[in-house]
């Protein structure tokens, strides 16, 4: 189950997402579900068509359990695959 506090080592697809800070102004506010995500992209499914951003350079917001989770996208700018803990 996804938690305030485990939330950077769980698969964040399916997520919706906000963006709250950028270092390009043009995607503050972008909102959507997470339909991909790479070691630095995440493929955002808006409202306006799929949108592919960089991790590093946002702060992502995310609903969980009714309280709204802040991530600085440096925290989460690896694949799913090695965050999540499945390399060995």
């Amino acid at each position: 189950m996804i938690t305030a506090e485990n939330i950077t080592s769980h698969e964040l697809i399916g997520l919706n997402t906000r963006i709250i800070q950028s270092t390009n102004p043009q995607v503050v506010g972008l909102n959507g579900r997470i339909v991909d995500e790479t070691k630095s992209m995440f493929t955002i499914d808006t409202k306006k068509g799929q949108k592919l951003i960089a991790k590093s350079t946002s702060s992502w917001s995310f609903s969980i359990e009714n309280k709204e989770i802040i991530i600085e996208g440096s925290r989460i700018t690896k694949r799913s695959f090695d965050r999540i803990g499945g390399k060995t």
